[in-house]
């Protein structure tokens, strides 16, 4: 490539020196004699002349090709630049803005009477004072309040979806259930006409300021040999509290009389305590035994026969 830079630049130099301006001589005698500088003294003829002349336009021409081929092509390059740059301001330029619109008076005043739609979806109603709805306000879209949230009355007709920390100052009322997946913690009383609940506990003292009803299914039980023939047995209450009654048939004996059986065993042996009624159970030298899963009744000495003996019981973890 250096090798052909240097012969185009040479033919340049050899076409630029027939160019040169032409010097006059004077001669002795007067005569003037004009003389071109570096001309030939013999003129080429004209078929011999062609190539030459040729070969010195196309090394110019290479010449001037490897000078201004970079330039066309940072040309080109910039140029593409541009059209990109063009292409993605025109496009910027077609997306949708929102431009404030400010109300006069006379046109609030107008939207006071008037269904009246304002600007379109692009744009932006700022009202700067305070506005005052008298009546029904209805939101199409979503509602977004940057501030706080005052509202005196609320209705939701569908669910109410709160994704963080709730806050209510005032009476909470709830007309159907209130399901609570997690804990619930109170700072003040809790007032209920009823409460069910699969398990309670109660880290401090518990008052009851009416009665104590243990309530539940009625547990089952089986009658003894030892209450002779023809004995019965029955038993009246849940598995915290009730009334268990004897029969004896005739020829009782000792030993156990009753056996009755939770309907739901408890997580311990629990404790328990019996009561007789009336004198003639009194009578009896009764006692117990007692398991996870029920508890009997028996008797040191034989019961008399054709004999009623009551025992209320009270059972407790």
């Amino acid at each position: 490539m250096e090798d052909e830079q240097k012969a185009a630049k040479d033919s340049l130099d050899s076409s630029l020196e027939y160019n040169q301006p032409t010097t006059s001589e004077e001669t002795p005698g007067g005569s003037t004699n004009t003389i071109s500088k570096n001309a030939p003294e013999t003129p080429t003829p004209s078929g011999s002349d062609n190539k030459p002349f040729i070969h010195r336009v196309k090394s110019v021409l290479s010449l001037h090709w490897s000078i201004y081929l970079p330039i066309l092509a940072i040309v080109v390059v910039g140029i593409v630049v541009a059209g990109v740059i063009i292409s993605q301001n025109h496009s910027s330029t077609n997306q949708p803005t929102l431009s404030e619109q400010n109300l006069s008076p006379s046109q609030l005043n107008h939207l006071a009477t008037a269904n009246q739609v304002l600007g379109s979806s692009n744009q932006v109603l700022t009202v700067q004072s305070g506005a005052i709805f008298n009546s029904t306000v209805l939101v199409r879209g979503q509602l977004e309040v940057a501030g706080q949230l005052q509202i005196s009355q609320l209705q939701i007709n569908k669910s109410l979806a709160i994704a963080g920390n709730a806050t209510i100052q005032g009476t909470l009322s709830v007309q159907n259930d209130l399901s609570v997946n997690g804990n619930g913690s109170f700072a003040g009383n809790l007032t209920t006409p009823q409460l069910t609940t699969d398990a309670l506990q109660l880290n401090g003292n518990l008052t009851l300021t009416h009665h104590l009803v243990a309530g539940g299914p009625i547990p089952s039980r089986s009658t003894l040999a030892t209450t002779g023939n023809g004995g019965t047995t029955s038993v009246n209450g849940s598995d915290t509290a009730g009334t268990v009654t004897i029969n004896t048939g005739t020829n009782p004996s000792t030993g156990c009389l009753i056996a009755v059986n939770f309907t739901s065993p408890f997580l311990a042996t629990p404790h328990m305590l019996l009561t007789p009624v009336g004198a003639s159970s009194a009578t009896l030298n009764y006692y117990v035994t007692r398991s996870t899963t029920g508890f009997n009744i028996c008797s040191v000495n034989p019961p008399q026969a054709g004999q009623s003996y009551v025992y209320d019981y009270f059972v407790i973890d």
